[in-house]
């Protein structure tokens, strides 16, 4: 005994070294379910998938033409563009269009989602020869919208190489009449603004006006020449990977005037400067808007690829705009990465929801979280509910990642939360990918990751990433389920292949069934819709918000079971909230999201799963919005399960 006492001591050191790492490593592994209850998991849903409507033209092509100097990294710099919306653009009162950007042809194109009837035949939504130079611009992203507030809704396409377009919709159609091209006009939304490299726009009421405004998230230097091949000198890329702030900037348009009509128009200033103290060039690949402190003025999440990811607390009033930045706060044993506003990982995409069901929104944000190559995290920052410590600069949030499944998954891009089986629990649908080939280059990547932040801007340094080339191009998408307080991924059970990487989600009820639909965007690629035809679907509690648009004419708030028609037409209330309270105390929000994310856009309408609630007993449902002047009002509705329109009016509970 005496003599294994003197070993045991001797190697002390080594053997304490030793249980520490055992112990590390049994914490990196992730937790199991056995194969019985992931079927279980995954028998819970059932998609169909359908391919979206083929573009004409050549579906061939694999990369952009680039500037010479990036030649040698085409395919890195052609990694995005692919984008999808689910709305209602034919004004049936079903969110069952769909526009999507289609990257192999670098067309806008619009058409029924599949599987809702030939209402329209699908064509291509073109700029103006005047407004577009094929050689050197593309688009980028589709956001549906009512720009110019008369009831119809528009669409604004964002590009690389000029500033957004929107296409207003013609007044003096009959609702539900199908569409064509020509039922749009083109209008420019900031005309002397240069080129742009736009990756994310949301609309949101940034100044509290009771107008929506656009947020615009741009990626490479604002008058670079990215896509032009015939152009001479040389364009810089970031100069780090985890502080850059030589990226385009982000922009806001705030909406000032508008008219309906055959001829319409909408007016936006452009505020310039608005973002540019507060982190705002950074390379932004997404942007999220929601009131995180109740005051019913949007906060701002900017996740940047390159640069921290910024959180900025809205401060504004009516015409003036301001902002404070926000960050979390570090405790001994966070990583530093781990702290809102301070990471140096690859902010793609960004949405809000509600992940440990207690009623208070929270943020997730999809990384590069690739097993075996440039593993960072991905973020699901829980809200503490210190709505006060707001105004201190902190921001009330702690990432929770890791204990919630929800860290580690692959090169992510968009994301959606959305309860596909309204069992009151959010789900997770998260985009994947970057390039697809034959030739794996994570060697290569990982190398230019550790280099020296001097040589990262000039892209003679950079290693070769050029059709062919491999990196994560073939992970499936992530679809994540909660169950016993974790999140677990069944998309293999479910067999959710993509022809493609992909880059943008879209959600929505397209056939108004209550049981939520998606899109996926694919990068060179054909995209996909997936058909909801989840077994046993719960009761739940679908909302359409909407503000009248005669301004003048405000009556009492108004509701009916069913969709939007001729009798209750509005507009979307864009970051109008509902809280839903349920008989066994839980209480279940959401807000109107103007368009969250990086390239996909869900639908303007809240939908809550209600799990085993009674599927006939009245919900207390309680709305804060702000109405077209500005004023904030309250309701408090009781509503059964279904679907419900609501004409937001006058309410029983005003502010100024």
């Amino acid at each position: 005994m005496t003599r294994l006492v003197r070993i045991l001591r001797r190697h002390a050191a080594r053997l304490t070294a030793l249980a520490i790492i055992l112990a590390l490593y049994g914490l990196s592994l992730r937790p199991e379910l056995s194969g019985a209850e992931r079927a279980r998991l995954a028998g819970r849903f059932h998609f169909v998938r359908r391919e979206l409507p083929e573009p004409p033209g050549d579906l061939s092509r694999t990369v952009r033409p680039v500037h010479p100097s990036l030649k040698r990294i085409e395919s890195w710099i052609s990694s995005v563009g692919a984008a999808v919306a689910l709305n209602d653009l034919d004004g049936d009162g079903l969110p069952n269009d769909v526009v999507y950007v289609d990257t192999r042809t670098d067309q806008v194109l619009v058409a029924p989602a599949p599987g809702t009837g030939d209402r329209f035949a699908p064509f291509v939504m073109s700029p103006a020869a005047t407004q577009h130079d094929p050689a050197t611009m593309a688009p980028m992203g589709c956001l549906p919208g009512d720009l110019n507030e008369d009831g119809l809704m528009d669409v604004l396409v964002t590009y690389w190489g000029r500033p957004p377009i929107a296409y207003l919709r013609r007044g003096g159609a009959a609702r539900g009449s199908g569409l064509s091209r020509g039922d749009f006009v083109r209008r420019e939304v900031a005309p002397d603004g240069g080129r742009w490299y736009t990756n994310a726009v949301t609309l949101a009421d940034v100044d509290g006006d009771g107008h929506a405004d656009l947020v615009v998230g741009n990626y490479f230097p604002d008058d670079a020449r990215i896509l032009d091949a015939s152009a001479g000198g040389a364009q810089s890329m970031q100069h780090s990977m985890s502080r850059a702030d030589n990226g385009g900037g982000t922009h806001l348009l705030r909406w000032t005037g508008a008219d309906g009509g055959h001829e319409p128009t909408v007016r936006f200033d452009h505020v310039a400067g608005a973002f540019d103290d507060l982190g705002g060039f950074g390379w932004t690949l997404a942007v999220g808007a929601a009131d995180l402190d109740g005051d019913l003025l949007p906060e701002i999440y900017l996740a940047n690829d390159f640069g921290p990811d910024r959180l900025l607390h809205n401060r504004s009033r009516a015409g003036a705009v301001r902002f404070a930045l926000l960050e979390g706060r570090k405790a001994l044993t966070t990583p530093s990465s781990k702290v809102l506003g301070r990471d140096s990982f690859k902010g793609m995409g960004v949405d809000f929801g509600d992940l440990d069901g207690d009623g208070i929104l929270d943020i997730f944000v999809s990384n590069i979280a690739a097993e075996f190559a440039l593993e960072e995290s991905h973020f699901a920052f829980l809200g503490t509910g210190e709505l006060g410590r707001m105004r201190e600069g902190l921001a009330p949030f702690h990432d929770d990642s890791e204990r919630l499944g929800l860290s580690r998954s692959s090169w992510g891009w968009d994301v959606k939360l959305a309860d596909f089986d309204n069992d009151g629990a959010v789900e997770l649908v998260q985009a994947h990918g970057f390039v697809r080939g034959i030739v794996d280059r994570w060697p290569e990547l990982q190398e230019l990751a550790m280099g020296n932040d001097e040589f990262l801007h000039d892209p003679r340094n950079w290693p070769r990433f050029q059709p062919g080339d491999d990196l994560c191009g073939r992970q499936p998408n992530l679809f994540a389920v909660r169950s016993g307080g974790r999140y677990w991924d069944v998309a293999p059970e479910l067999g959710h292949v993509e022809p493609g990487v992909s880059r943008g989600v879209a959600v929505s009820d397209v056939d108004g069934d209550g049981a939520l639909d998606f899109a996926v965007a694919n990068q060179w690629a054909s995209s996909s819709f997936y058909a909801n035809q989840s077994p046993a679907p719960g009761a739940f509690l679908g909302l359409h918000l909407l503000l009248p648009v005669d301004r003048g004419r405000y009556g009492p708030t108004r509701s009916r079971p069913g969709h939007p028609g001729s009798d209750f037409a509005g507009r979307p209330a864009i970051g109008a909230a509902a809280r839903v309270r349920l008989p066994d105390g839980r209480t279940l929000s959401s807000q109107v999201d103007g368009g969250n994310g990086h390239s996909g856009k869900r639908s303007f309408d809240l939908h809550f799963g209600l799990g085993e609630s009674d599927p006939k007993a009245a919900l207390r449902v309680e709305l804060s919005w702000r109405d077209s002047g500005g004023c904030i009002r309250h309701q408090t509705l009781q509503l059964t399960p279904g679907w419900h329109v609501v004409l937001l009016g006058r309410s029983d509970t005003t502010a100024g």
